[in-house]
């Protein structure tokens, strides 16, 4: 017998003895397993699987638990429907905005929250790769970009929106971007907020590779496949060398990018963002 089927068996025992979370626990992601690999859904098709506050706990939490699951060794992250992440869910941001008894207690949360959802899956030792199959934007994109391999569909489109909607880049943008492309393009698409194509993502380097739609999970987890074939702690620890880069980063940065974050939520500019969205108009920014 091949050493790849005397693999696939000591997985599937390995599987039976520690089992990835039952999906279950969880109201807004989707889990399957098979031959090790985990996939990952995001799955609020109708709301675009906009990161609500429930969601966010949920990621939390989850990369905390596929972490310690020894029989997991890779995971695919996508998300359901036509949509990767909208990123923020702007209904709740106005509806916030519009409550200063809802809005200032969340603004003091989400900061450590945040903080937590980067932290959280930077440490997660199993490679994770991401599988961008549509928009990602916003928190979307910093999901997808601290991915450790990132494929997206033809018809993906990326970026950070922050400013768009009247805050700073501040749960992982400002972090991650500036490694991927460079500072000069890091400023450009997080001060416009501009959207990318998944060409022009690829060609800067922001995404590893563009791929038909249809191909998109097959190709993202069979790249899976193979990293959960190979020498786990030589793959788990190299990831574990470079991303101590990112966590330093995530040291000096998220702090202080995470409190302006929180001030922008507290402006009469962030609410304005909002309703603009929501009403398909052009925002007027007043500075305030």
């Amino acid at each position: 017998m091949r050493q790849s089927a005397y693999a696939k068996i000591e997985r599937t025992a390995l599987l039976k003895e520690e089992t990835v979370p039952d999906s279950s626990r969880y109201q807004y992601l989707r889990l399957t397993t098979e031959e090790a690999v985990a996939v990952v859904t995001l799955d609020r098709p109708d709301a675009l699987n906009a990161v609500n506050w429930d969601l966010h706990r949920e990621l939390e939490d989850l990369w905390l638990e596929l972490a310690a699951n020894e029989a997991v060794r890779a995971i695919v992250l996508t998300g359901a429907g036509r949509a990767f992440s909208a990123g923020g869910d702007l209904r709740r941001m106005l509806a916030r905005a519009r409550n200063p008894a809802e809005r200032d207690p969340y603004a003091r949360r989400i900061q450590g929250a945040a903080y937590q959802l980067v932290e959280r899956m930077l440490n997660v030792p199993q490679p994770i790769i991401a599988a961008v199959n549509g928009a990602a934007t916003g928190l979307g994109a910093t999901l997808a970009l601290c991915c450790d391999i990132v494929f997206a569909s033809d018809q993906a489109r990326i970026g950070d929106t922050h400013v768009r909607a009247g805050l700073v880049a501040g749960d992982g943008g400002a972090l991650i971007w500036p490694w991927l492309v460079g500072m000069h393009r890091a400023k450009q698409y997080l001060l416009t907020g501009d959207l990318l194509d998944a060409r022009e993502a690829e060609r800067i380097g922001l995404v590893n590779q563009v791929v038909p739609h249809d191909e998109l999970m097959p190709t993202a987890t069979a790249v899976a496949r193979r990293l959960a074939d190979g020498a786990p702690w030589a793959i788990r620890w190299t990831k574990a060398a470079l991303n101590i880069w990112l966590k330093l980063g995530a040291t000096l940065i998220m702090p202080a990018a995470l409190a302006y974050e929180a001030h922008t939520m507290l402006t009469r500019d962030h609410a304005e963002a909002a309703e603009a969205f929501l009403e398909k108009r052009a925002p007027r920014f007043l500075g305030l």
